[in-house]
């Protein structure tokens, strides 16, 4: 896939499903079953044959499927074959909402482009035809993310948890995954917590243990995190804590807690820039250049943000050139914001008023989302204080003759489990937190509607006369 196609939902296309009249089950039939068209509901028949029949049954929560050929409703009933009406009520409800000219029948929906060759040829030996026609002005198509690889399969799930991407937005499961796993892998920086990590994800795409094959699909978004914390840990020189393995390649949370923290705010002020990056590129698609120039998550918040960044560098640089120049892109970035903020607010009194509100919130959050990336380096000296710990308890039994041998080999496990547990858990939830508060407010602004496509699969079992 071109990596501009990468970068945005499947491409959806509006199409008509026609065909002639008295063969419109048949055609509806192989749309349900081939499962790539969301049609439009234009209304439930809620009082016919099947409806009834499936009451009586009282099958009213059966799988629905589809018999390939019209069905006797009595001999359904009388074989109790609730997921045939099931899906005969299905039908019926979207066969009420065809459209009828002369002979023919049409249903619209959504279609994912790459889909529709093959649906149009599963139709032809139908005498039906899948018909492109133009989107309605006004409505947003549906959004599917594309799941063709294993690795966007495995980060969709973090996305899909915040809300629907919205149609013209990009993308952002891939770049929303690595940042999860970076900031996950800096909080929870042990090696030999990072290879325990990998060898879940190597257990879960081997399918084992058997209970936990559901999970199969999510091995990539583990195998990530584990060789993250591994990364980490290696720079720490941390391996079930500071056991001497492996030596300090980098600094060691405890010994250097200013740095470690100098290091989340700056990864933190990266991962912004990013956000912003990709929130002005979604405000362009979403309303073209007015809302992108004066939007707080688009170029006038970028423009706050930038100069701050700026201002804070030349006071460090000792340059007053930078400074000035941060003072007015940051300025310049207010007078945006606000003016987007009072047309949108209606002008007044009252409009000042909340334009005044709004501007000080966006400078407040704007230096509380930053300094939230300080529990980068919080969690990671929380982690490496609890190894310590473990390592503290193991080393003092261990010295006093065999029986503290056996007692420090046990701290060292239950102590390790327990920290590798715990923290995990901890630097999953707060790279979570940071991902939605911190950036995933920026990237998005609407949210779409998922595509659910009519899928109800062609039974083969026919129920007995």
């Amino acid at each position: 896939m071109p990596w501009p196609e990468a970068l945005q939902p499947v491409r959806m296309e509006r199409v008509a499903v026609v065909a002639v009249a008295d063969r419109l089950r048949t055609a509806l039939v192989q749309v349900a079953d081939a499962g790539v068209v969301q049609l439009d509901r234009v209304g439930d028949d809620g009082g016919g044959e099947a409806v009834r029949r499936l009451r009586h049954v009282g099958g009213g929560e059966a799988q629905p499927a589809l018999a390939a050929d019209p069905p006797d409703l009595d001999a359904l009933e009388r074989a109790g074959r609730a997921d045939l009406l099931a899906g005969e009520v299905q039908l019926e409800q979207f066969a009420a909402g065809a459209v009828h000219r002369g002979s023919a029948a049409a249903l619209a929906g959504w279609c994912p482009a790459p889909e529709v060759p093959e649906l149009a040829e599963r139709l032809s030996p139908l005498g039906a035809a899948v018909v492109p026609l133009a989107p309605p002005r006004g409505v947003q198509p549906p959004t599917l993310l594309g799941e063709d690889q294993a690795v966007r399969r495995s980060f969709a799930p973090l996305v899909r948890t915040y809300g629907t991407v919205a149609y013209a937005d990009v993308d952002p499961t891939v770049g929303a995954g690595l940042a999860f796993v970076v900031m996950f892998g800096m909080m929870f920086g042990d090696a030999g917590h990072g290879l325990l990590l990998l060898l879940v994800a190597a257990l879960l795409r081997a399918g084992r243990p058997r209970r936990f094959a559901r999970l199969r699909s999510v091995w990539p978004f583990v195998a990530g995190a584990g060789a993250a914390a591994t990364v980490f840990g290696a720079l720490y020189g941390e391996f079930f804590g500071p056991t001497g393995v492996l030596p300090v390649l980098w600094l060691h949370p405890l010994d250097e807690p200013l740095r470690l923290l100098a290091t989340a705010i700056a990864i933190g002020a990266v991962l912004l820039a990013v956000a912003y990056a990709v929130g002005i590129v979604n405000r362009w698609r979403e309303g073209g250049l007015r809302v992108a120039l004066y939007a707080s998550s688009g170029i006038a918040g970028s423009a706050v943000f930038l100069g701050i960044g700026a201002v804070v560098g030349g006071v460090l640089l000792d340059s007053e050139l930078l400074i000035v120049a941060g003072v007015g892109v940051a300025l310049c970035g207010l007078v945006l914001a606000a003016a987007g903020m009072l047309a949108e607010s209606g002008g007044g009194a009252a409009g000042v008023v909340q334009t005044a509100v709004g501007v000080f919130d966006l400078l407040v959050r704007l230096g509380s989302n930053l300094v939230s990336f300080a529990r980068l380096a919080a969690f990671g000296m929380t982690h490496a204080a609890l190894g310590w710990v473990v390592w503290q308890g193991t080393t003092a039994l261990a010295a006093g003759g065999w029986l503290g041998i056996v007692a420090g080999v046990l701290v060292f496990l239950v102590g390790n489990a327990l920290t590798f547990s715990l923290e995990a858990l901890v630097a999953g939830v707060q790279a979570l937190r940071l991902e939605f508060y911190e950036l995933f407010s920026r990237v998005f602004s609407t949210e779409g509607t998922p595509f659910r496509p009519w899928h109800v699969p062609i039974s083969t079992q026919e129920a007995a006369p």
